[in-house]
């Protein structure tokens, strides 16, 4: 079996590259999720090369041949090659000296397969020659990618020994890539080093958790993973999976994009201060934090453009998707809101005395102005005219 590598030498400053490298001679080799989405025939614009040249050897070819060599994960073999504005990691084979459930130590070497063998899954390590598509798959990758099952490499327990972060990795690539139930040793394995995640640092859990969220429909698996207590360790306010559900469903009907933070609101119970908790536990940015608390309030007293302009469109577009209102976030999806065409210094010229009256004024102009939907002109004179009698 092979595959086109066209797909990958049409890309600029591939074959440049690869020429730096040696490749022809068996240098380098294409590997992990491009090789496994180009035989899926999914997108995937992250492209890999694995080398058995040393990272000190990579550096100086790519220099010597014009190529841009970041050393962005150079202790652990990793060269990140800018070949005519095409991006690509370079990585020497590794094998693993020690790890510790969040860090590995590693040792270079030639042996492909040994290189293969420290991977998470198995369709994650299938490699391809850059020429010829030749496949080389050393743990059944092929046989797992046709029957979309998701399998860690060897004894699962060693792989979520070596990175904590596969059992949130092996849920991922579940709800994206497995057909049916999950491989029985891999869940069972998660499952009995749920508590592992403790370990982690909470924004490598919150990226992955995010992830997770942000694929097309990844209900069934959030709803395994809550059902073996995946969540207790690191997110224990997830009460459920209805809500999830039922969001999933009303941002399909609004033709609206899916949105991980807007789906972890959706398993988080209707609090706030509890979604302040969460983000904080999370470390997610201050927006986030604020945008997570916000859909925590369920109050939808304004209109659907009313809220908009209250919270800003994506707020709005939260709170009416998580209250199973689609055709209301739809209508203003992508709706901006209007901003009130007086001020102050305009006030103040209509004979208002400054300090607290015109903070009065503005707010009975700016509630009478959303009831009336916003209006313009002569409309909202008079709107203005009669909110200062």
């Amino acid at each position: 079996m092979k595959l086109d590598p066209q797909h990958f030498l049409k890309r600029p400053g591939i074959n440049r590259l690869l020429k730096a490298l040696d490749a022809k001679h068996g240098t380098a080799r294409f590997v992990g999720g491009a090789v496994r989405d180009q035989l899926l025939d999914v997108p995937h614009d992250d492209l890999d090369l694995a080398t058995t040249l040393p990272p000190d050897d990579v550096t100086r070819r790519l220099e010597a041949a014009g190529i841009k060599a970041v050393p962005t994960g150079i202790e652990h073999g990793t060269i990140t090659a800018v070949s005519s504005g095409t991006v690509v990691e370079v990585t020497t084979l590794r094998s693993d000296v020690s790890t510790d459930g969040r860090r590995a130590t590693v040792a270079f070497t030639d042996d492909w397969r040994q290189d293969a063998g420290r991977r998470d899954f198995t369709i994650n390590a299938l490699y391809a020659d850059p020429y010829t598509g030749e496949l080389f798959d050393y743990f059944g990758g092929l046989d797992d990618l046709d029957t979309r099952t998701v399998r860690f490499i060897g004894d699962p327990l060693q792989r979520i020994a070596e990175d904590h972060l596969r059992i949130l990795r092996y849920f991922r690539f579940h709800a994206r890539y497995g057909h049916g139930a999950p491989d029985a040793a891999a869940l069972k394995a998660c499952t009995d080093r749920a508590n592992d995640l403790m370990a982690l640092s909470r924004e490598r859990i919150a990226d992955e958790l995010l992830k997770l969220l942000s694929l097309s429909y990844p209900t069934p698996t959030v709803r395994l993973m809550h059902a073996h207590g995946l969540f207790e360790p690191v997110v224990p306010e997830v009460a459920g999976v209805e809500r999830l559900a039922k969001l999933v469903a009303a941002e399909r009907k609004a033709n609206i994009a899916p949105d991980p933070l807007r789906r972890l609101s959706a398993l988080l119970p209707p609090d706030p201060p509890s979604a302040e908790r969460v983000a904080a536990r999370l470390k997610l940015s201050n927006k986030a934090r604020k945008r997570l608390a916000s859909a925590a309030d369920l109050s939808l007293r304004e209109t659907p453009q009313g809220l908009a302009y209250r919270l800003g469109t994506e707020g709005a577009v939260d709170r009416l998707l998580l209250a199973s209102k689609p055709a209301d976030a739809a209508r203003i999806a992508n709706w901006a809101p209007p901003r009130l065409p007086i001020g102050g210094r305009e006030l103040m010229a209509l004979g208002i005395a400054e300090g607290p009256a015109i903070a009065k004024a503005i707010k009975r102009i700016e509630d009478a102005w959303e009831k009336a939907g916003f209006p313009k002109g002569g409309d909202f004179k008079r709107i203005v005219e009669e909110a200062l009698r």
